[in-house]
Order: structure tokens, then sequence, then C-alpha cells
């Protein structure tokens, strides 16, 4: 069975910092891209940083770009997403997500399994 578990969301101040993981089981974790993506209430979906763990190769979206960063461990089959300067804005549910390829990308559709998201809330 495939599964993605998110965890270190919570209630933060502007400014400061979080470390989302992403542990993942079922799949072939080194053959795959692991995606972030968010969802504030009442927007649309939004791709915020993905890595291959293939290639080590990774993409970094421009609204968190200089704030956010991720990696990945192979070997714990587990990402993360580190999160600092944070802002309101950034307040949302993150989710974490697998696609099949050597390169990274965050066209979400074609991610093939997620996570259930963990809650992220940044007070000002």
């Amino acid at each position: 069975e495939v599964q993605l578990v998110e965890s270190g969301g919570g209630l933060v101040q502007a400014g400061g910092s979080l470390r989302l993981s992403c542990a993942a089981s079922g799949f072939t974790f080194d053959d795959y891209v692991i995606g972030w993506f968010r969802q504030a209430p009442g927007k649309e979906r939004e791709g915020v940083a993905c890595i291959s763990n293939s290639l080590g190769k990774l993409y970094i979206g421009d609204s968190v770009k200089g704030r956010f960063t991720i990696s990945s461990d192979n070997a714990k089959k587990t990402a993360y997403l580190q999160m600092s300067s944070l802002k309101p804005e950034d307040t949302a549910v993150y989710y974490c997500a697998a696609v099949f390829s050597p390169l990274p990308h965050l066209v979400d559709t074609e991610y093939d399994y997620w996570g259930q998201g963990t809650q992220v809330t940044v007070s000002s």
C-alpha cells in the first residue's frame, strides 16, 4: 500500500521557521519526484517545491524562492520542506505528492500519489 504521511505543520509567528516531513512507503522512493503543494482556503492548489530522488535535481517555486528549501533522504524514504521567513500568506494545507519521473516538475495533475496534508498557520 502506498502511503505518504506529512508531519511538522503547526502554528508559527511571521518570520519563523518550520520543517515539514513526508514519509513515504509502498513504492520505490528513488525513482520518484517528491513535490510539495499547498492550498489555502478559497485558492487553487499551488506547487511549492519538488525534488528528483534519482537525479537530485530540485525546483523551488517563485513565491517561496529564497525562503523554502527541499531535500530528501533516500535511505529514510523521507522528503523535507524547510520553510523560513514565513509570512501569513504562507498559511495553507501543505501536501506532499509523488510522481514517477526523473525530472522534477510541479504539474500536479501528473502526480500519482498524495498525502493527507498538514496545516501550516502563520500568524502576523
